[in-house]
């Protein structure tokens, strides 16, 4: 079950990255958002006039490191691993 909940939540972040990408729509504002979350400005151009797919950039090192799994959490998104480890290990 912990490996189950593991890449769910894996995949959530994933697609939550996704969307977080694809609501940024002009380049303009990707570069923003990018810069703003400590990328610096060479890999923020290159990411943000890319005309890969939003699926494909998701998966973009650098997507991870602007968008960061404890960042998700600031943002709201619960932590399933935690969860489930806090209600059924911790007992």
């Amino acid at each position: 079950m912990k490996k189950f909940i593991y890449n769910t939540q894996q995949w959530l972040n994933h697609r939550l990255r996704q969307l977080i990408w694809k609501r940024w729509k002009k380049p303009k504002t990707r570069y923003r958002m990018l810069r703003r979350y400590g990328i610096n400005h060479d890999e923020a151009m290159k990411l943000a006039n890319s005309q890969k797919g939003y699926l494909r950039l998701s998966c973009s090192q650098i997507i991870h490191q602007a968008i960061t799994k404890e960042r998700l959490i600031k943002w709201g998104l619960r932590d399933m691993t935690i969860l489930y480890e806090h209600r059924y290990l911790k007992g």
